[in-house]
């Protein structure tokens, strides 16, 4: 039996990943293509980009391929990055290249976290040399007032309702939230407190008012990028997860299932606002719940799949690859409507 040459491996799971990301990219915006404007072609590319790059990051920390496309999809193709779209398209240029730009750390940094520290320094340059660059050009990424409030601090529950709102969008789709949540518990299992400080750092920085003339709110894809390999990590972890995880895919399933019920019962209060005022919203919760509610079925077969003692890796890939895809083409296509 012929054996595949790991390298070779490697660079046919970077070029699928390449063309995925393009294909959807492309279909997104296929069909605004003729009326962008000469900046607003930066628009699919940036997600490609983006997607593209924290794919390469997630690497360094996920074994799965699965989880690495997942890991890409949810930061190019999330909220956060098509959000982006309401200001200038260098936006989310700079999102793009923050993923490439943390790179060199992911690699040279393993051994030395001086030297690790300091090349996770150089995207921030970038951002801060670009906002004074565009101040002199008179060219803005986006307001400096932008910086997080409490309200969009929703956007982490129902990114859907919120999209017609002119603050940030924060958090992912739905089904990646299990994702996330169980990645981060890997991520403090394992200590690795490079990727939780400069979760941190952003978190913080985006709620302060502008430093330097950078818009706050760009500071939020340090977080979002992290977030985004969290949920590769957490996907592989489902993936593989044996007889001794079963409460953590369980969690995972009730994280799933929490968020449903509270989408729920908010639309059946909007369902009764006077002159059916609120009926949009409450339309939207309810396809958020169903969302949340796939995602708790698919991480629940999980859960009994582990249970009964049974690998069925395929399968397991297969039931939530299903349900992620699902869940991200129809956000990712909503939010690109809405807001173009």
């Amino acid at each position: 039996m012929i054996k595949a040459n790991p390298r070779t491996m490697r660079w046919l799971h970077v070029a699928a990943g390449a063309c995925i990301y393009t294909a959807f990219a492309v279909y997104l915006y296929r069909p605004y293509l003729g009326e962008f404007t000469r900046w607003q072609y930066l628009l699919p590319f940036n997600s490609a980009a983006a997607a593209m790059g924290c794919f390469l990051l997630s690497r360094r920390w996920v074994c799965c391929l699965s989880g690495s496309l997942l890991a890409g999809a949810v930061f190019g193709f999330g909220p956060f990055v098509l959000g982006l779209a309401r200001f200038h398209p260098t936006a989310g240029l700079l999102a793009a290249s923050t993923a490439w730009l943390l790179l060199p750390a992911s690699r040279y940094g393993r051994d030395n976290r001086l030297v690790g520290a300091l090349l996770c320094l150089l995207p921030v340059a970038v951002i801060v040399l670009f906002f004074r660059m565009g101040a002199h050009w008179r060219l803005f990424a986006m307001p400096i007032s932008t910086q997080v409030q409490a309200d969009d601090l929703a956007a982490l529950a129902a990114p859907l309702v919120m999209v017609r709102r002119t603050g940030s969008l924060l958090g992912f789709y739905h089904v990646p939230v299990a994702a996330v949540v169980l990645g981060l518990v890997m991520t403090l299992k394992a200590r690795r407190m490079g990727i939780l400080a400069i979760l941190a750092s952003g978190a913080f920085l985006a709620t302060w008012p502008s430093i330097y003339g950078v818009g706050p709110t760009i500071w939020l894809v340090f977080p979002m990028l992290c977030c985004s390999v969290m949920a590769g990590e957490g996907l592989s972890g489902l993936i593989l997860a044996g007889n001794k995880d079963q409460k953590w895919v369980l969690t995972a399933a009730i994280v799933e299932v929490v968020p449903a019920i509270v989408a729920l019962l908010l639309a059946a209060r909007y369902f009764q606002v006077l002159l059916g005022l609120g009926s949009g919203y409450a339309r939207l919760l309810v396809a958020t719940a169903r969302m949340f509610l796939m995602g708790a079925a698919a991480t629940g077969l999980v859960f009994a799949i582990t249970a009964a003692g049974l690998r069925l890796v395929w399968m397991r890939a297969a039931v939530l690859g299903a349900a992620l895809a699902v869940d991200i083409f129809v956000g990712a296509k909503f939010i690109v409507d809405s807001i173009l």
